[in-house]
């Protein structure tokens, strides 16, 4: 039996457990008084809306209840019934929001998500794969005493299918407990949810829905590291691929309040507010709920997560009194700080100790292709390309199903039979964009990767970019391999080329990394706290800053361009430790420049090297134009390594799926080559 720890915080915390609402008690609270006040400020024509936020959103949902009673027994009148006169619109929503217990604010929100024509799924989603049996033992009361209605009954006779059967085992509110969790029913929960999907033909929805909905959050965590390991794949991507519709949403939703309650409400806040118009019901819902309960832990994933905080998103995206309350509820801006709260960096140093346990096997799309025969691919590419026209669907067929290694061998086979180059055939059929991606990948990677780097430094201007994503993601072996390419390929050697086209700290940070002499041991924890520390000074975040801001500059360069990656990923924990800030957003808070883009990088890279990459195949397709020269680059260089790990962050970061994102973005014969490549749909 193992004791599991528990990451994200929950409503009711246990004793001694800190608070993380944003609201407090009002101290010295007067309920008569602040009737008093509320009334007046509704009292004659016009109402004072600005003391009516500064006082609802001061006070906590207790003291609003007795604010409430004190109102009726001077007034004899209904406060909430008077503030619904009185405002108007979303400030009026909120505010009448904040002033109902909890429980009686979810139960609303859920009649009217099944009332009318149409039913709010996403809405009921978020309430019940979220709260805590506590919680919806009292939504449930709540919705009894409100509406005297079965909340059951409605909930069946509003949904349907295995949708409605996992919202009703969640109404039950029966969830475990337990924090001893029992190593061989994990075991077992793992197997019963892999042959229930990945193994069976069609999916046992009965397994998903009982495992998911009733074994506790520190047994299920267990079960999606185990699940990870056995299968290879995240418990997520096999929901994706089993489930659809309101009910894949909604088991993809449990997930996400098992791993972390806060992560799953800073996505749907930063979901509400991005893009044109803003989810004004989510985003009320989600502030009034959780302002009592982890506001700062929202606030600090959100941060991390986004690279903006809350406040500024609620800042830019709101208006009026309807902002100024939202505001207040948020509680801080944690863009002026730039600092995590101390509970919620332990969190991220708990969160850094679990990944460096668990290893996800690195997987590529493309794969050496079985039955491989050289000799007929070089004989169906010579006749794509033969006489009048060409056939590309071949050509993209053959060159994006066959290994690297297999590429190479029908080059050489081409020579032998046709006494033709390969390259220079398929450079005179084919144009553009698709050109490129091909060509690409009949080179070896290396040679590939040389290319890349000189064209970055041609011509007029320098694209420090790709100088960054090429140098601060390849391994020694890769960085070894580039050398000797660029030697053979343009008679000059890598660093002089770098020395000539670049200058500063920049350059020094590029000769070091191409150097490819980086350590390839584990981590030494003594020698992390020395290398934390000398970030925490060069960052001007040490309390005793000691020796000359050159020397440290240089000791920086080393640590991030020489240690390894376990022993980088030991020194980011201990700098968490150590000062509360994560080190990836000092660096982009205190540098600047191309200096700060290669730190940014290689912090990245080494936390998680597909999300690196996710990311920038997101850049590359976003707004208006596309970077087909960033794209084709790490699609290219990526296939074999771990082209299906970056799938996997893709869909998880931005909420649909790398084929998708090729689909609306690129077209034609280029985007069927894309999509070989990705391998797949999510």
């Amino acid at each position: 039996m193992v004791s599991a720890a528990e990451p994200d915080t929950m409503a009711n915390p246990a004793q001694g457990a800190k608070y993380r609402g944003s609201i407090h008690d009002f101290p010295d609270f007067d309920p008569s008084q602040d009737a008093e006040a509320l009334y007046t400020a509704m009292k004659g024509f016009g109402s004072d809306k600005e003391a009516i936020l500064e006082l609802i959103t001061s006070r906590s949902n207790k003291q609003r209840q007795e604010i409430c009673l004190s109102y009726k027994s001077l007034y004899g009148k209904d406060l909430i019934a008077d503030l619904k006169y009185e405002l108007t619109g979303k400030f009026e929503r909120l505010i009448v929001g904040l002033m109902r217990p909890l429980a009686y604010s979810d139960a609303k929100e859920i009649k009217d998500a099944i009332s009318g024509i149409g039913t709010d799924e996403k809405c009921l989603i978020e309430i019940l794969a979220s709260r805590t049996n506590e919680q919806i033992h009292q939504l449930v009361a709540a919705y009894k005493d409100a509406y005297e209605r079965d909340l059951e009954s409605d909930i069946i006779g509003d949904t349907s299918g295995h949708f409605q059967k996992m919202l009703v085992v969640l109404l039950q509110g029966t969830r475990e407990e337990d924090n001893v969790v029992s190593e061989d029913l994990v075991q077992q929960d793992v197997q019963d949810l892999f042959e229930a999907g990945e193994l069976k033909w069609g999916t046992d929805e009965a397994q998903f829905i009982f495992i998911l909905g009733n074994r506790s959050k520190q047994h299920l965590r267990l079960v999606f590291d185990e699940y990870l390991k056995t299968t290879g794949k995240p418990i997520e991507a096999s929901i994706r691929a089993e489930l659809s519709g309101d009910f894949e949403k909604l088991m993809l939703a449990v997930v996400k309040c098992v791993r972390s309650t806060p992560e799953y409400f800073a996505e749907r806040l930063f979901k509400a507010m991005k893009g044109l118009g803003t989810r004004d019901n989510t985003l009320i819902r989600i502030m009034v709920t959780r302002s009592e309960l982890d506001m700062l832990d929202i606030r600090e994933i959100f941060r991390t997560k986004y690279e903006k905080s809350l406040y500024s998103m609620i800042k830019n995206d709101t208006s009026g009194e309807y902002k100024k309350a939202l505001l207040k509820l948020c509680g801080g801006d944690d863009d002026a700080a730039g600092q995590f709260f101390p509970e919620a960096a332990q969190v991220a140093y708990q969160m850094w100790e679990l990944s460096a346990v668990s290893r996800v096997e690195l997987k590529g799309t493309v794969r050496p292709a079985g039955d491989f025969n050289p000799d007929a691919d070089a004989k169906a590419l010579r006749k794509a390309m033969k006489g009048l026209g060409t056939d590309e669907d071949t050509i993209i067929d053959i060159i994006t199903h066959r290994s690297n290694a297999q590429r190479q061998q029908i080059r050489q086979t081409f020579k032998s039979h046709f006494g033709r180059d390969l390259m220079a055939d398929l450079k005179s059929e084919i144009s553009g964009d698709l050109a490129r991606l091909i060509l690409g990948l009949m080179m070896p990677p290396a040679h590939y990767d040389a290319k890349q780097l000189k064209k970055a430094m041609e011509g007029a201007g320098t694209d420090e970019k790709a100088l960054i994503e090429i140098l601060a993601t390849r391994n020694n072996d890769e960085i070894r391999a580039i050398n000797e390419a660029y030697k053979e390929d343009y008679h000059k050697s890598l660093e002089d080329a770098l020395s000539s086209d670049t200058s500063g700290h920049f350059k020094r940070i590029l000769i070091s990394l191409a150097t490819g002499n980086r350590e390839e041991g584990g981590e030494d924890r003594d020698q992390a706290r020395e290398d934390a520390q000398v970030a925490a000074e060069i960052l001007e975040i040490a309390d005793t800053p000691s020796g000359d801001k050159t020397s440290l500059e240089t000791r920086f360069m080393t640590i991030l361009c020489t240690r390894s990656y376990p022993h980088l990923r030991r020194v980011f924990q201990e700098f968490i430790k150590m000062t509360n800030y994560d080190v990836e957003h000092i660096i982009k808070k205190e540098m600047s420049g191309d200096v700060r883009d290669a730190f940014v990088a290689i912090v990245q890279s080494v936390k998680n090297k597909p999300l690196f990459f996710a990311d920038k195949l997101y850049k590359s397709m976003k707004g208006a134009g596309t970077d087909e020269k960033m794209l084709t680059r790490v699609m290219v260089s990526r296939s074999e390594i771990d082209l299906f790990n970056i799938r996997q962050e893709f869909i998880e970061k931005y909420d649909k799926s790398l084929h998708q994102a090729l689909e609306g973005d690129t077209s034609g014969d280029f985007l069927k080559a894309l999509l070989a490549l990705c391998g797949g749909e999510d």
